[in-house]
């Protein structure tokens, strides 16, 4: 049995990214390849082992749960694993209750779902939006369309489900947007959150010209917004302002010039079964192995020890500050979450 999960640096692992699929009807341009070879079926878990994995994190303290991607909407039958997981929102403490359920999602489907996460009792949801400019909007997610994107959204808010849009600022792309962004954002009662890009993935694009420190464009919004400091968190790395025009949150996630090792409270579970204890390290555990060979609980416990043992103290993406040149693991993983 754990006897808690804390990691050698006393941090407290009490959030869990969960990928539930690789797949994704698109291919942003900082997350995927336009030509995707996606796993085997018969690789990624299925929802009885996703949910045996997620109860052992839950019993020994894990209280908030993020589900991602891929797409996280395209998989079949999410609906009715939202369900099961929202049944544990509402049980004692004691028993391996959730404090929390999320979701990360890039939109296209969320129409169809905003409904069945909210009475699953998901409160919030995190929408990837890099651009309210349809053809740029297309060309960055190689296949998108931002029609739909909107439409979840706003059948979001319409269910009722707060909403957080995820935008990789990237230099001379979308730059020019922040403002726009922002504003659209206090006229849907929406929270804007800015993402440094991160070296993540073989995507076929040259990302060291888009690098764009975070510092800057706060600096910049600061000198046409009034941003109040705030002390808000959501359990993630997010560092948030007040936007006293729109009365909305601005949340900064600055990976590469500020890192939030330090506060570290996440592990990422793949849709493969690995257990990952930190975004930019590559070290991680192979839980479907043990499943599927027959582990116990018991077992699953002691690789998860195991695996928080071993987190490190900090990730190895490193930013040249000289040439704003970044590197890092390019292991594919969402980077849009928080």
């Amino acid at each position: 049995m754990l006897s808690s999960l804390t990691d050698p640096a006393g941090r407290r692992i009490s959030y869990l990214r969960i990928s539930v699929t690789d797949r994704c009807d698109m291919r942003c341009v900082y997350c995927m390849s336009e030509h995707m070879s996606f796993l085997p079926r018969a690789d990624v878990l299925d929802f009885d082992e996703l949910l045996r994995l997620s109860r052992v994190f839950v019993r020994h303290g894990v209280r908030r749960l993020r589900i991602t991607g891929g797409e996280p909407l395209v998989r079949r039958d999410i609906g009715f694993f939202f369900k099961e997981l929202g049944s544990w929102l509402k049980q004692p403490e004691q028993s391996g209750r959730l404090d929390e359920l999320t979701l990360t999602t890039n939109g296209s489907r969320l129409a169809q779902y905003a409904d069945t996460l909210a009475e699953a009792g998901v409160k919030r949801v995190n929408v990837s939006l890099d651009s309210l400019d349809e053809a740029r909007f297309a060309k960055l997610t190689r296949r998108g369309k931002l029609a739909l994107t909107l439409e979840g959204i706003r059948a979001a808010r319409a269910a009722g489900l707060a909403v957080r849009v995820n935008t990789v600022a990237m230099a001379g792309v979308n730059d020019d947007e922040f403002d726009a962004l922002l504003a659209w954002c206090g006229e849907i009662g929406a929270d804007l959150c800015l993402i440094e890009t991160m070296p993540m993935g073989e995507t076929g694009e040259d990302r060291v010209g888009q690098y764009l420190s975070l510092d800057v464009v706060r600096q910049s919004l600061s000198q046409r917004w009034t941003l109040e400091p705030l002390t808000y968190q959501t359990g993630g790395p997010a560092r948030y302002v007040r936007v006293a025009q729109t009365g909305q949150r601005l949340g900064f996630i600055t990976p590469m010039s500020h890192n939030f090792c330090a506060t570290c409270n996440r592990v990422r579970l793949s849709c493969t079964g690995r257990l990952y204890t930190c975004l930019g390290q590559e070290d991680g555990v192979d839980l479907r192995h043990l499943m599927r060979d027959g582990a116990t609980d018991g077992a699953l416990e002691e690789a998860i020890q195991y695996a928080i043992a071993r987190k490190p103290t900090g990730h190895n993406f490193l930013l040249d500050a000289q040439t704003g040149a970044i590197s890092g693991p390019q292991r594919h993983m969402s980077v849009t979450g928080g």
